[in-house]
């Protein structure tokens, strides 16, 4: 009897694999990462694609990779509409899912990043800002829990200044010129500021500032403002429908849309597509190249999107600046996670504290960027115990009317300017908080 059981069981093997159920994945455990988004509210536009992009990944991980090293990713969003309220609760339910709890947050908002800044050390679960949150998070000494990746709006402020330098024939050629900043009138439109008045008394500009307060449909003052001041140069800090709505203003008032500069939040295709010829010669500045779709792209469509699994039903989304810079996200978290891996053990769900580590210790070569899919969309970025954002990289893109094209090459924003501003503003919070710095080595 029991050799008869044997075969059965061999034999229902064999027609499972004829079946197709013997490449159904065996997870060997599961790694939860919490999803804060905002598919409502006045950023709406830009929050859409952006968390698409970021549950696109991750799926893409389960369908074409088995997960990380066998280990299945979950999830789970939590709507927020961009408040910072809603954002904390979210943090709050979800912190303690999974079976080791939340592999870190990527909080997509400035101001929920500030709430959670303080929760996080004591929770001890990292916080993932890609191109966001507090400037001078880079120092890993003080902001232990904190990942500014890939920039900050600092480094992107300075890098927006450095173009313009070059446009008007060098640093030195700014002296005398008028630069606005028209910003959303909270902790995010706020950020670029001290950057900005740094760079401004070492280049002689005069720098004008324009709050707009949310969620930013009238700016009808602000542009009569900039019409009789005449600046040489406006940076746009916005996002959601506050983009176009300067847009139309900035053409309403005669302001040169090529002498604009928005900050990739507002550098989408969203934010221009229905304006189209009213838009030609906006410029934004970008973390990743915007003029390739990468290979990622092409796996994305093979394994989640031709199955009909996507997150974009209408699939529109896809490649797009926004919806890319959403996989990206999801990406650093998953390399995170199979970085702790490789230190904590392989096919293991790893809790926060060694997802932290694995945030601290990324080493994505140009060769390990190839083999993910986006060799040819980011550049390297390497993280350490000292420096959370790894890397600063960008370029500049201009919207020729029906599309985003590359203008520039690559930048790096000048650290004799960042430096002294993140180690200034990082002590002063190590202070406030009561915090003390851990020793880095090297």
């Amino acid at each position: 009897m029991k050799r008869l059981n044997m075969r059965f069981a061999a034999a229902l093997t064999a027609a499972g694999a004829l079946l197709g159920t013997a490449s159904l994945p065996a997870w060997a455990d599961e790694q939860f990462v919490p999803l804060l988004v905002y598919r409502t509210g006045s950023f709406a536009p830009l929050g859409i694609p952006w968390a698409d992009g970021k549950l696109d990944y991750l799926k893409l991980v389960n369908a074409r990779d088995g997960g990380v090293n066998g280990v299945k990713i979950t999830y789970e969003e939590c709507e927020t509409a961009y408040a910072t309220d809603r954002g904390v609760e979210c943090y709050e339910r979800l912190k303690t899912h999974g079976p080791t709890g939340a592999s870190g947050f990527d909080t997509q908002s400035t101001g929920i990043t500030f709430a959670v800044s303080d929760k996080a050390p004591l929770d001890k679960v990292p916080v993932e800002t890609v191109g966001y949150g507090l400037s001078q998070a880079v120092d890993g000494s003080v902001f232990q829990w904190n990942f500014p990746l890939l920039g900050t709006y600092w480094t992107a402020a300075d890098v927006m200044i450095q173009d313009i330098a070059k446009k008007v024939g060098g640093a030195d050629k700014l002296k005398g010129k008028r630069i606005a900043l028209v910003y959303h009138d909270s902790p995010y439109g706020k950020e670029p500021i001290p950057l900005l008045q740094a760079r401004a008394k070492k280049n002689g500009f005069e720098l004008l500032l324009y709050p707009v307060t949310a969620p930013g449909v009238e700016q009808k003052s602000t542009w009569l403002q900039i019409r009789q001041n005449r600046p040489d140069y406006v940076l746009l800090w916005s996002a959601g429908i506050m983009t176009p709505t300067a847009i139309r203003e900035a053409q309403a008032s005669g302001y040169a849309r090529d002498k604009i500069y928005g900050i990739w939040w507002a550098g989408s295709e969203g934010d221009v597509k229905d304006l189209g010829a009213v838009a030609k010669g906006y410029n934004a500045i970008t973390i990743h190249n915007s003029g390739e779709p990468g290979k990622v792209s092409q796996d994305l469509k093979k394994f989640v999107y031709d199955k009909g699994e996507g997150s974009d039903k209408t699939g529109n989304s896809v490649g797009t600046i926004a919806h890319m810079r959403g996989m990206m996200i999801s990406m650093l978290q998953v390399e995170a996670i199979r970085t702790a891996q490789e230190k904590f053990g392989k096919g293991k769900s790893m809790t926060p504290e060694q997802v932290r580590w694995g945030f601290e210790n990324l080493d994505l070569s140009q060769a390990r960027l190839e083999q993910l899919g986006f060799g040819e969309i980011m550049r390297p970025v390497k993280t350490s115990c000292a420096n959370h954002m790894g890397a600063d990289w960008a370029r500049i893109v201009q919207w020729d009317g029906a599309k985003f094209k590359v203008v520039s090459d690559w930048y790096q924003s000048d650290k004799t300017i960042v430096d002294p501003l993140v180690k200034e503003a990082a002590a002063k919070y190590a202070k406030e908080k009561n915090i003390t710095p851990v020793k880095c080595e090297g």
